[in-house]
C-alpha cells in the first residue's frame, strides 16, 4: 500500500480569507490525502520551510488578494535554492488568465481559478504525485 499524499495548504500574503482553502483542505483530507494548513498571512519562506519540515509532495498556495505575481515566483525561487523541485505547486483563487500563464511558464503545475471543481483538484494532484510505496 502506498503512502498518502502529503500536502501543504497555505494562505500567503495578507489575504484575510481562508474559507476556500479551509474547503479545498477539506476535500482534500476526504479524498485520503494527508493536509497540513498553514493558517493565514504566511510569507513565501514560511511557505517553503513548513513544506521541507513537512517532507510534503504538494503545496497548494490559496491567493485571493492579487499579490499572486509577487508571492508565487518567490516561493519557486525558495524550491529552486532549497533544491525542491520535486514538489508540485498548484495556485488557486483570482488569478487572471495572462497571470496563470505565466506562473506555469515560472514552474507552477496548475492554477485553479474560482468555479474549478473538488474532484478536479483532487485528479490533478493524483496524477502529478509520483507515489513511492
Amino acid at each position: 500500500m502506498s503512502l498518502p499524499i502529503r500536502v501543504l495548504v497555505a494562505k500567503p500574503g495578507l489575504d484575510g480569507h481562508d474559507r476556500g482553502a479551509k474547503v479545498i483542505a477539506r476535500a482534500l483530507r476526504d479524498a485520503g490525502m494527508e493536509v497540513i494548513y498553514t493558517g493565514l498571512r504566511q510569507t513565501p519562506e514560511m511557505i517553503v520551510n513548513a513544506a521541507l519540515q513537512e517532507d510534503v509532495q504538494v503545496i497548494g498556495l490559496s491567493i485571493l488578494s492579487g499579490a499572486h505575481n509577487v508571492i508565487v515566483p518567490r516561493v519557486m525561487e525558495l524550491l529552486r535554492e532549497k533544491e525542491m523541485t520535486d514538489v508540485v505547486v498548484i495556485a488557486g483563487g483570482i488569478i487572471p488568465d495572462e497571470d496563470a500563464a505565466e506562473l506555469k511558464a515560472q514552474g507552477v503545475a496548475e492554477v485553479f481559478q474560482p468555479g474549478a471543481s473538488l474532484e478536479g483538484i483532487i485528479k490533478f494532484i493524483r496524477s502529478s504525485v509520483k507515489q513511492v510505496a
